[in-house]
């Protein structure tokens, strides 16, 4: 199984430079949609996401749960993204940046890449977007919340037949961090 361990401190980085490319504040719909469609990419050009985590298909297309629960507030590491980011109502603004520490060179510029050539568009352009995404269309359901694998994405953005390999190369990324976090715990 694919599986790409989700990091609070990286996801709020990526969402810093996606808030900070459209002058500190947008919807967190847009947020949102931005997030998933560059990890999408990234998945295609490189095998790794930026964010990882889980995935879910809603009504308004694909997104990360966990940047969805911090966000809203309903994550036990949600400080992590309180400290940088507010939210009111259905806008987040950046309260001071985060840095970019946990992300990579590519990992920025994809991010600035897609906030670049999505400006143009409003939300809701962005979700009529990700509903054409073949892994929303297989796993949506309506009105509920519904895990998307990331064996699914990768078919859809065709790469399937890289699940295996990717999936090692995942758990052995996933299995040194853990043992350097309890090394350095």
């Amino acid at each position: 199984m694919f599986n790409r361990m989700f990091k609070a401190e990286k996801a709020v980085q990526a969402g810093g430079v996606l808030l900070r490319a459209e002058h500190g504040s947008m919807s967190y719909l847009r947020l949102l949609k931005l997030l998933y469609i560059a990890d999408r990419e990234s998945l295609k050009e490189t095998g790794r996401p930026i964010v990882g985590g889980a995935v879910v298909a809603m009504d308004r297309g694909p997104l990360h749960s966990a940047v969805y629960d911090l966000v809203k507030g309903e994550r036990w590491d949600e400080q992590v993204w309180s400290q940088f980011v507010e939210k009111h109502d259905y806008q987040v603004r950046l309260k001071t940046h985060p840095g970019v520490g946990s992300l990579c060179r590519y990992e920025i510029g994809k991010l600035n890449e897609v906030a670049q050539r999505y400006a143009h568009q409003d939300d809701w352009e962005l979700v009529e977007l990700t509903h054409e995404f073949d892994e929303w269309k297989q796993h949506y359901r309506d009105g509920t919340s519904s895990r998307i694998p990331w064996e699914n994405i990768l078919a859809a953005i065709g790469r399937g037949e890289d699940v295996e390999a990717l999936a090692e190369e995942a758990a052995v990324e996933d299995a040194f961090r853990r043992l350097f976090a309890e090394a350095a715990a």
